[in-house]
């Protein structure tokens, strides 16, 4: 055994490598070896990147566009960002508030360690997107879960914010639609996060990733449309991966405030510098190009949804609430919690999403790494046949418990 000399920074032991990239990698090897996985753990689209878009990458490369751009990004798509947002959302941002990064995920750790420190306190409602406490934890904060409802539709409410919200709070998170339940939150949600940051001065960070995949009328309620005044006060995220099928291409936004925008553009020099310069080119094609790929994808997405939803609902003891965005399906599992298979007990999610992995060659992810034990996540970003030979064997496995 190899001896370990050199210690590690205390701050890798508060985190761990995210579940559901893990999940994914063990069903890859898995099918590399021949077995017929079936992965519905994966959290980005199957359709492939518009072709439009991929010929401005080899365009940007044929042409040398691959050297070293401003750090938080080429003014000409700061500036189409700023078009898009101000186009399809009416708000109003200068380039200079806008901060292109590698992707959604860089967009967050920038903000916390340009914004975080010991003593901070960022509510995170949950379940969450598994990356949000370990970004919090390693800026030195401290997440503080507010425990959504099923029985509710996993919307927020004053009296809930109000209950774990202490003078400590710095900041709250919004993810909506959610990954991983494909919730929106709802006017008199927003409303109540509103007053409350008003009063506050809190920071609202507002992780859009998932919002032009929006089912039912398409209305998306948002934070910045509840109150002008927070936009001085509010951090948009966003991105070209989910809307534009270009999670390899690694390239996400922030809008909001100068001061906070060129805090950021510190840290970001300091780690990455400039976003890849070819994907940026890319990224500037999906954003000031044609805007029909993703509406495209999301009604591709209904069908499934409905099917998967169906195919849940006649599972006996399964629960699950209908998303009205994103592409992830989160049932409510906990009837099958405690039972078993060949002597082994089913103590939690991650026994069932192993089980289903072994067993039914099912990849998932368990609702743990989402702050949710009794529920896992499915992705319904694959094709219909897989969805439909997948169901069934969900089925199949969680009958052989006992």
């Amino acid at each position: 055994m190899e001896a370990e000399i050199i210690t590690l920074a205390a701050r890798v032991k508060q985190i761990k490598p995210s579940p559901t990239l893990a999940v994914n990698a063990k069903a890859k090897a898995l099918k590399a070896a021949g077995a017929d996985i079936l992965n519905f753990s994966v959290g980005e689209p199957d359709f492939d990147t518009p072709p439009h878009v991929c010929e401005a990458g080899k365009k940007a490369i044929d042409e040398g566009f691959t050297r070293y751009t401003a750090v938080p990004g080429i003014p000409e798509l700061r500036e189409a960002i700023s078009q898009r947002l101000a186009q399809d959302k009416g708000w109003s941002y200068t380039p200079e508030q806008i901060q292109v990064c590698c992707g959604g995920k860089h967009g967050l750790y920038n903000m916390a360690q340009a914004l975080f420190g010991p003593g901070d306190e960022v509510l995170i409602p949950t379940p969450y997107w598994v990356s949000y406490p370990p970004i919090v934890l390693l800026a030195g904060a401290t997440p503080v879960e507010v425990p959504l409802s099923e029985e509710n539709g996993f919307d927020l409410s004053e009296e809930l914010l109000s209950r774990y919200a202490t003078p400590k709070t710095k900041a709250i998170i919004l993810n909506s639609p959610s990954n991983p339940t494909g919730a929106v939150f709802s006017a008199k949600a927003l409303e109540a996060v509103a007053k409350l940051a008003l009063a506050n001065k809190w920071l609202i960070i507002s992780d859009d990733i998932y919002d032009t995949i929006v089912y039912g009328d398409g209305t998306l309620p948002h934070i910045l449309d509840v109150d002008k005044r927070l936009a001085a006060q509010t951090l948009v995220l966003n991105g070209v991966s989910k809307s534009f099928a270009m999670t390899g291409w690694r390239i996400g936004y922030t809008a909001g405030p100068k001061h906070i925008i060129a805090a950021m553009n510190k840290i970001q020099s300091q780690s990455t510098s400039n976003p890849t310069s070819i994907s940026q080119k890319a990224a500037l094609a999906a954003v000031s190009g044609p805007q029909d790929f993703p509406i495209m994808m999301r009604d591709a997405f209904v069908p499934r949804l409905d099917f998967i939803m169906g195919a849940l609902a006649d599972i006996p003891g399964v629960t699950c609430v209908r998303p009205k965005g994103a592409f992830y399906v989160f049932p409510n599992i906990s009837a099958y919690l405690g039972r078993s298979f060949n002597g082994k007990v089913m103590a939690n999610s991650v026994d069932l999403a192993d089980y289903l992995l072994d067993e039914a060659l099912l990849a998932t992810v368990p609702g743990a790494a989402f702050g949710a034990d009794n529920f896992i996540r499915f992705s319904f970003a694959t094709a219909m046949g897989t969805i439909e030979e997948g169901m069934r064997r969900l089925a199949e496995a969680l009958g052989k418990l006992s």
